[in-house]
């Protein structure tokens, strides 16, 4: 699981990472608001860790484009600002979770792990890779809100890619995801899958994906400026 933690204090940061690091975590720390915005927006995450008093760009703002821009991503806020108007400003602002400090790490951790079983156990049609928004029950794909105009083989592509995410997708496996497919389209060799793969390509530009061709093994989908 890839977490994001954004946090201004140097000590509580390295002390969190650490502890999350044991607890099976991949950390990226961001150590103000405008280094978290840039890689919750750019990178894929699980899920994000914020702390509202950052420097640069206050917590608050980046949770409102992070939302806007990612709203399967689950968000948790901690803050040393305990009030009413404090919590209700960051649920509106599209925190799915606040912790105020101080705090135990326990708790922090059984809160991070709650999230996630709930965004999966509600959502996992839903999923954000990058920034690109893939809904499998609503057949629906969109970069940053916009829509992406998908064929039936070109979604099954991208389903695929994106289910074998990190592995590499063979052809042969490409082409037995097709061979239940009944549609217009036609074609399933090797020449066509790398015509679908040019086109998904293009699709996903701006997306922060990339389709990767491993030589002799097949096709990697990975971060990258596509």
């Amino acid at each position: 699981m890839k977490l994001l933690l954004a946090e201004d204090d140097a000590i509580l940061a390295d002390a969190l990472g650490a502890s999350l690091s044991k607890a099976g975590f991949e950390v990226e720390v961001a150590p103000n608001g405008a280094v978290a915005e840039f890689l919750l927006l750019r990178q894929h995450f699980d899920v994000g860790v914020l702390d509202l008093g950052l420097p640069m760009v206050d917590g608050l703002t980046v949770l409102k484009r992070v939302r806007a821009a990612k709203p399967a991503l689950p968000m948790l806020v901690l803050t040393a600002l305990d009030g009413l108007e404090h919590r209700v400003a960051g649920l509106n602002a599209g925190a799915d979770d606040y912790l105020t400090k101080p705090f135990d790490f326990p708790e922090l951790e059984a809160r991070i792990r709650a999230l996630l079983r709930r965004t999966r156990g509600a959502g996992a049609s839903a999923q954000q890779f990058g920034r690109l928004a893939f809904d499998r029950d609503a057949r629906r794909a969109t970069i940053e809100g916009t829509l992406l105009d998908l064929s039936p083989r070109e979604w099954m592509l991208l389903d695929l890619l994106l289910t074998q995410r990190d592995r590499v997708v063979t052809k042969d496996q490409i082409a037995e995801s097709w061979a239940v497919e009944r549609s217009a389209e036609s074609g399933s060799g090797a020449g066509s899958i790398e015509v679908y793969i040019h086109r998904l390509r293009r699709k996903l530009e701006g997306s922060g994906l990339a389709i990767r061709t491993v030589r002799g093994l097949g096709y990697l989908l990975e971060e990258g400026e596509s």
